[in-house]
């Protein structure tokens, strides 16, 4: 029997999962890979911990991404979250899941993900060329049969283009896949930054910085529509909203910003309580604390920056005492607390985004297979689809199912 050979193109969690399936199943696997070490980005996922998948259930998962996961339905019933804490633990890798479903290596370090996956194919005899971009595909008669790097060809029976989207540029998503794709014929939704900070009209002061209010509500309003609502973190970082609820929201506000519709922040910091609640806790605040500042009663309120931001966004006095507080006075701070607006400008640039929405079109690849419905023997894996996802474990989970799925595909291609 002759073994069929593989090469797959990117060194991510979708390439190399999909290297790892496809030598499990009797392929001669090469993988090329632009940059000195594979899945860079991989090993600061999870802000450093690794994230690599949620427990949530398969419907719930689904409704995470774009589309509501249409396209990743048999991915995911072929390779999903505990399939893929049994091959980690499998090889070596023991995981620990956390609140909200996240599952983080146990070492709460991403880069034994990588290790993990190195390892892995150094066992199986897989060949990885490191420092070897590729240039374009090879494809003859409506058939992809290899690659270029330059002046050396290489071929093989199947290709699988896994080089990530344009998100974090630096560990070598470049983009070059999108192009290889467009120039056989595939359609690519433009590709816009996604899961990342969101810039206010208003500078941020600098004493906001690093801010991080927690068990917050914050809304998002196209267009003066309430578009979206979400609910905990937030942090000031950079010059940009930031922090879990403000990134989420951004898979929404950055295409209506791209289309130029008005975007702004509502920021509810306390939304157990309702406006009438809010103001019978400031009424009773100020008549146990009357003799003290008002400023130091808005201080039992809110962070300490926050607190700053407050009082000069308000024009209160630092002279102004508890009992010579207005009701209107209290009127303008209760509406503060509950409705702090942002109109938003802009977005944090592809350097600071997780993820890349966009990319080559679902349509024109087959779920099932995740093969080209344009070029035969051509497969596509990971962040280069037009798939994206709330932040959580979910994309990269989407990274690990595409490429298994691929990968597991290739060896049933005659």
């Amino acid at each position: 029997m002759i073994r069929k050979s593989l090469i797959v193109v990117g060194a991510g969690p979708a390439g190399l999962i999909a290297a790892i399936t496809a030598a499990d199943a009797g392929q001669i696997v090469t993988v090329f890979e632009s940059m000195p070490k594979p899945a860079r980005k991989l090993g600061i996922s999870g802000k450093g911990r690794g994230n690599v998948t949620n427990t949530e259930s398969y419907d719930k998962f689904l409704l995470h991404f774009n589309n509501r996961g249409r396209f990743l339905k048999t991915a995911f019933k072929k390779f999903f979250n505990k399939e893929l804490v049994e091959f980690l633990e499998k090889e070596g890798l023991p995981t620990a899941e956390e609140r909200g479903g996240r599952v983080f290596t146990a070492s709460g370090k991403a880069t034994d993900i990588v290790n993990c996956l190195h390892k892995a194919l150094i066992k199986r005899g897989i060949t990885l060329k490191t420092n070897t971009p590729v240039k374009e595909l090879l494809i003859k008669d409506g058939k992809c049969i290899g690659v270029s790097t330059g002046n050396t060809k290489h071929y093989a029976n199947n290709i699988i283009l896994a080089t990530g989207g344009l998100s974090y540029p630096a560990t070598g998503s470049t983009g070059d896949g999108l192009r290889f794709a467009r120039n056989c014929g595939h359609e690519i939704i433009p590709p816009l930054p996604s899961l990342c900070g969101l810039k206010p009209k208003t500078p941020i002061p600098n004493y906001l910085e690093g801010v991080n209010p927690r068990n917050i509500k914050a809304q998002l309003f196209i267009d003066g529509k309430k578009a979206g609502e979400e609910f905990g973190e937030m942090l000031f970082q950079d010059g940009y909203l930031a922090g879990p609820v403000i990134i989420t929201l951004s898979r929404i506000a950055v295409p209506a910003l791209e289309k130029k519709q008005k975007c702004e922040i509502l920021i509810d910091l306390k939304p157990a309580l309702d406006h009438q609640k809010l103001d019978n806790r400031l009424l009773r605040d100020i008549q146990e604390k009357k003799d003290q500042k008002f400023i130091d009663i808005i201080g039992g309120l809110l962070p300490n920056g926050l607190r700053q931001y407050c009082i000069k966004s308000l024009k209160l006095s630092s002279a102004l005492k508890a009992d010579q507080t207005t009701a209107e006075t209290r009127k303008q701070l209760r509406l503060w607390l509950k409705e702090l607006k942002f109109e938003i400008v802009g977005h944090a640039p592809w350097e600071q985004a997780i993820v890349t929405a966009g990319g080559v079109s679902t349509k024109e690849i087959n779920p099932t297979t995740m093969e080209s419905k344009l070029i035969n023997n051509l497969y596509f894996a990971g962040e280069i689809i037009d798939i994206d996802a709330d932040t959580g474990g979910f994309n990269l989970q989407a990274a690990f199912s595409t490429g298994y799925l691929a990968g597991l595909s290739v060896s049933t291609n005659n």
